[in-house]
């Protein structure tokens, strides 16, 4: 059990909570799982008016927003519901930054404590301690695999750099490029992995598929998910069963959607919930997971942990998040992801990548993600002069 600070209050935001189907909704969720066992239930910062999109909000609201963002001045959180809220402050910080260039000032009611920013957000509570997870460096290092605007994060990340008391990333590998990209001192920011703890449960399987019958990649179609390599290494791998594809059509789906739909043994299943994703998951032969580049490779873990083999790219978070438990291949070469899924037809490969992948599943429980987080915790503490509780 992790040592405990509970004498210190404990904050996440909750924009991205509670929204199933990416990494980053994933991650903020195991965050708190972590804060849980760790300290104590942390507050969460809402938002009551972030339900629906920017671009839907009435004009008077926009142009509201707006004007109250030319003033550089705190917003005040209150007290709600056991948490802090703050109207529009989400929004409003995205357009404070875009007017000023400076993260939102916030003050918040009660003893000042540790608030964790779950993705790269312009806010900052006053007296508090700042901790920000910044995932990637993909928007800068990368920008024709990003839909992000890789200026306009580059300067979010530097304000972030410069007013945060410390800074999270998921891998190491992702530090690294972090601390390239923006020139920050190494020790500004820290990997710190998450866990979570998955399981299978008896849940049907798409129509057409068994257990043990179809190869399974999961996420966005877009072009950093490296899905029409991998689907052409499939067509040469002479294995003969299907290449499943779970997740929806993301960033220029529209130019890469209708040339998977033509490749023989390709099965698109664009919307799944997470029972279903799990079933998959648990099911497939293996997940083949060829990513042009990943700031940690969730979908890596969660196979390992369902026991299921992993095909996965060779450098960066993958490699690092697979720990040699996992077949490497060069994301780039038709011919090495090919040579990966044939091998994936050798039983003897299968039952030594079930058990290495087990063992390896074991380093991203979130009693250890809780671990990681409580050391940075205490860290942060001593540096400021604070006493963890015991």
């Amino acid at each position: 059990m992790p040592a405990q600070t509970q004498n210190v209050p404990v904050a996440i935001d909750a924009r991205m909570l509670g929204r199933p189907g990416t990494g980053v909704a994933t991650y903020a969720a195991a965050l708190e799982t972590a804060l849980v066992l760790s300290t104590r239930a942390p507050l969460r910062i809402a938002d009551p008016s972030c339900g629906r999109p920017m671009d839907r909000s009435p004009a008077p609201a926009r142009w509201l927003r707006w004007a109250d963002a030319l003033v550089d001045r705190p917003r005040r959180l209150a007290k709600r519901d056991g948490g802090l809220a703050g109207r529009d402050v989400f929004r409003l910080a995205q357009v404070h930054f875009d007017r000023h260039g400076t993260l939102l000032r916030l003050r918040a009611p009660g003893a000042p404590g540790l608030v964790h920013w779950t993705y790269p957000l312009p806010v900052r509570i006053e007296g508090w301690t700042n901790i920000y997870t910044v995932h990637d460096a993909i928007p800068i290092v990368h920008p024709t695999l990003s839909q992000i605007d890789g200026v306009r994060h580059r300067r979010l990340l530097d304000a972030i750099a410069r007013d945060a008391d410390h800074m999270l990333t998921v891998s190491e590998a992702a530090r690294l490029d972090i601390v390239a990209a923006l020139g920050c001192a190494p020790g500004a920011i820290s990997a710190c992995p998450p866990g979570l703890d998955i399981a299978a449960t008896p849940h049907p399987l798409p129509d057409g598929l068994a257990p043990g019958g179809f190869l399974l990649a999961v996420g966005s179609v877009e072009p950093r998910k490296n899905l029409l390599r991998l689907a052409e290494a499939h067509a040469r791998s002479g294995l003969a069963l299907p290449l499943v594809i779970a997740g929806p059509d993301g960033w220029r789906s529209d130019t890469i959607a209708p040339r998977l739909a033509a490749c023989p043994g390709i099965v698109r299943l664009p919307y799944v919930d997470r029972p279903t994703l799990v079933a998959l998951i648990a099911a497939a032969r293996a997940l083949v997971f060829p990513t042009i580049t990943e700031g940690f490779g969730l979908p890596i873990v969660e196979a390992m942990q369902l026991g299921t083999p992993v095909l996965t790219s060779r450098g960066g978070a993958t490699e690092e998040v697979a720990g040699g438990a996992a077949l490497l291949a060069d994301p780039l070469s038709v011919d090495e992801i090919a040579a990966g899924i044939a091998r994936l037809g050798d039983e003897e490969e299968l039952a030594r990548l079930r058990a290495a992948g087990l063992a390896r599943g074991r380093a991203f429980t979130a009693a250890a993600f809780a671990e990681r987080i409580d050391a940075v915790h205490r860290r942060l503490l001593e540096r400021h002069g604070q006493t963890p509780g015991n």
